[in-house]
């Protein structure tokens, strides 16, 4: 199905099945955010739990957390898919994302201590290097996804040193950067421009609460269209899941 080998690691605390149903919703998680289970793809519980190693129940409570967050979905008769966001979810989720980041940019431009802003600046340069690696040649998943792993953590600490947990917590807990991030990798946008992380954080560290709110907004806001374009696309080629036919010849999971 495309997902990862299974980690090693178990936490003592847990008891098995719990244990079990944890992996089994980090590994699909995973393989969606990597683009190994691209959005429309079918899911089926039997292969995942035998790729993973593991019985049904756990894969089946991994994708009902899954479906709960709004990755993957079902309908009866049609099974379960990674999920297809609409246009008009893209579009609100964005308007999301850009309230939060520009009021957590104004803040950082505000509150950050000048160490701070250095670091920040250092980890746009290291944001954009890791996304230029993927520009060129073959789709190296696991580079993107520390690429896309480094990126979201920039952003994190953007609002961390803003010194608002209540607005740390709210990016995180509507996972605005989390879907920005399952759309780049479901359109297939790897070309950012070598500064893009750079320019922001520059704005961030070296301008006046309005110029960080500014670019934070040319930021959210760039290559959008892309997106939803891209979407569309996929949402077209996948019309059949929706009327309970079988997905369309081709459409297969990525290994």
């Amino acid at each position: 199905m495309g997902i990862t080998k299974p980690a090693k690691r178990r936490r003592a605390y847990l008891n098995p099945a719990q244990s079990q149903a944890d992996r089994a919703y980090l590994e699909i998680r995973n393989g969606i955010l990597k683009g190994n289970l691209p959005v429309g793809i079918a899911l089926s519980r039997r292969k995942l739990a035998a790729e993973l190693g593991i019985s049904v129940p756990p894969v089946t409570e991994a994708l009902l957390r899954l479906e709960g967050e709004g990755l993957v979905e079902s309908r009866p008769r049609a099974g379960t898919r990674v999920r297809i966001p609409t246009r008009r979810e893209v579009e609100d989720r964005s308007l999301l994302r850009e309230a939060l980041e520009v009021q957590a940019a104004s803040l950082f431009a505000r509150r950050a201590t000048a160490a701070e802003k250095r670091a920040l600046h250092k980890m746009g340069r290291r944001v954009d290097k890791l996304y230029a690696a993927c520009e060129k040649g073959p789709v190296d998943r696991e580079h993107l996804f520390a690429a896309n792993t480094c990126h979201m953590a920039l952003h994190l600490r953007i609002a961390e040193c803003a010194r608002c947990a209540a607005l740390r917590d709210a990016i995180e807990k509507e996972q605005v950067l989390i879907f920005n991030w399952l759309y780049d990798t479901a359109v297939q946008r790897r070309t950012l421009g070598r500064d893009f992380h750079s320019a922001l954080t520059a704005a961030l560290t070296t301008g006046s609460p309005a110029a960080a709110q500014a670019a934070m907004r040319r930021h959210i806001r760039r290559g959008l269209g892309e997106v939803l374009s891209g979407l569309d696309r996929i949402a077209e080629a996948t019309r059949a899941w929706r009327s309970k036919s079988p997905p369309p010849a081709g459409l297969k999971p990525v290994s």
